[in-house]
């Protein structure tokens, strides 16, 4: 096929990687991406998942010649380019130093290059470019609804087959995003940067999302779980948690962002702890029930502390209480109530699900394990399991409320979300 370079303009989306513009410009012009991708002399191999597929969030990077080349084809001039692509320009130890007219390119992992990466909503792009095509582009956690279509757009990092959630049902998801943006105003009036408040407050968040199966108390979470999964998470509800969880918890997060950035909930941490007469924070701090009341949850506040001890929000309470004190030492990461520490991260979607992968491959191992055990065993311990199970079935039978991991069979089943 004859490629006539500028025939048919494909404008880059706000914030798309270059490998998604790539497979637009190839879309426009009806070829396969791979035969588009010839047109430069490429460093290395695509990234790709364990299984061998294609990763999404796989990002390109160009040489000067090369980004000549992609701004022949698609038709649109460099600084436009420049302002929509967040990697464009940016160099790479792959790419010649010198400049021999050669169009190059380098693969690399979208996350480390520019930040988060996730799928764009097609609808939009359809809407835009007449071309309802996958589009990838960098977004943070708090862009991550479509407003006009009523989608939370996936990280592209992970190996399943969603883009997007729908969250038409769940509307407090959308007023989340709109409340993040007066709040990260209050972050930048505070000195703060934006981008770590919400990270703390997303680890503090994450922390208890690990905890909830066990609240009996907890049903907001459950109902959005089944909504955001198309009304019955089912037998899938492990996976559902996992690709669910930064859209479910997503309300509470901002809800955690603007409670920390209040000068009030510092001073009752502060009144908590002694106000200069130290002594151990209680379960049933003020601050904790008021950070309850915050989220919607009235009978939280007991459990905050137990559920974070030694994490993220323990961490930012303690670095309030000794700037209260003025015993702050040199400037550094460790004063900083801001800063999250490794250990304190969450797991990320990608690495959650590779996970659950290798659990559900774990029966495997349970047969080789049967095989060394005399039958006379196998037999008692097979007896033993029947009436554990028959225990458990009938302390479940006893059970009310939306306890017992939110199965299905514990919250009345959603109607089906239409597509």
């Amino acid at each position: 096929m004859t490629l006539h370079p500028g025939l048919l303009r494909t404008a880059p989306l706000q914030g798309e990687t270059i490998s998604s513009l790539i497979c637009r410009i190839a879309s426009r012009y009806g070829m396969e991406a791979k035969a588009l991708r010839s047109c430069w002399k490429w460093r290395n191999h695509q990234p790709a998942h364990g299984g061998g597929g294609a990763r999404g969030d796989a990002e390109v990077l160009l040489n000067a010649a090369g980004r000549q080349l992609l701004e022949g084809l698609c038709g649109v001039e460099e600084d436009v380019l420049a302002r929509a692509l967040p990697s464009w320009g940016q160099e790479d130890a792959k790419l010649p130093a010198t400049e021999d007219g050669v169009p190059t390119a380098a693969w690399r992992i979208g996350g480390a290059v520019a930040g988060p990466v996730a799928f764009g909503c097609r609808l939009c792009a359809a809407r835009r470019t007449g071309m309802e095509v996958r589009v990838v582009r960098y977004a943070p956690r708090w862009e991550r609804v479509c407003v006009r279509h009523g989608r939370w757009l996936l990280d592209a990092d992970a190996d399943q087959h969603l883009e997007h959630l729908d969250v038409r049902h769940v509307p407090e998801v959308a007023a989340a995003q709109r409340r993040w943006t007066g709040v990260a105003r209050r972050a930048v009036r505070a000195g703060a940067v934006p981008e770590r408040v919400f990270a703390l407050a997303y680890a503090v968040v994450a922390r208890w999302w690990d905890q909830a199966l066990h609240w009996e108390r907890e049903s907001i979470w459950p109902r959005r779980l089944h909504q955001v999964a198309g009304g019955d998470a089912g037998d899938d509800l492990g996976w559902w948690r996992i690709v669910g969880q930064g859209a479910v918890v997503f309300p509470e997060v901002v809800a955690v962002a603007d409670a920390l950035l209040d000068p009030g909930m510092g001073e009752l941490v502060w009144v908590d702890s002694g106000a200069g007469r130290p002594r151990a924070l209680p379960a049933d701090g003020m601050f904790c029930r008021r950070l309850g009341e915050r989220v919607g949850r009235t009978w939280l506040g007991p459990l905050v502390v137990a559920t974070d001890h030694g994490g993220p929000l323990i961490a930012w309470m303690g670095s309030v209480i000794r700037q209260r004190r003025g015993a702050s030492g040199p400037a550094g990461y460790a004063d900083d109530p801001w800063w999250v520490r490794r250990e304190h991260q969450p797991a990320t979607m990608a690495g959650q699900l590779r996970v659950l992968g290798k659990e559900k491959k774990a029966p495997g191992s349970g047969r080789m394990w049967r095989t060394v055990v005399p039958p006379e065993q196998r037999m008692l311990i097979t007896r033993a399991i029947e009436s554990a199970e028959e225990q458990f079935h009938q302390l479940r039978g006893v059970q009310t409320g939306p306890t017992a991991g939110w199965p299905a069979t514990a919250i009345p089943a959603m109607p089906a979300v239409p597509a």
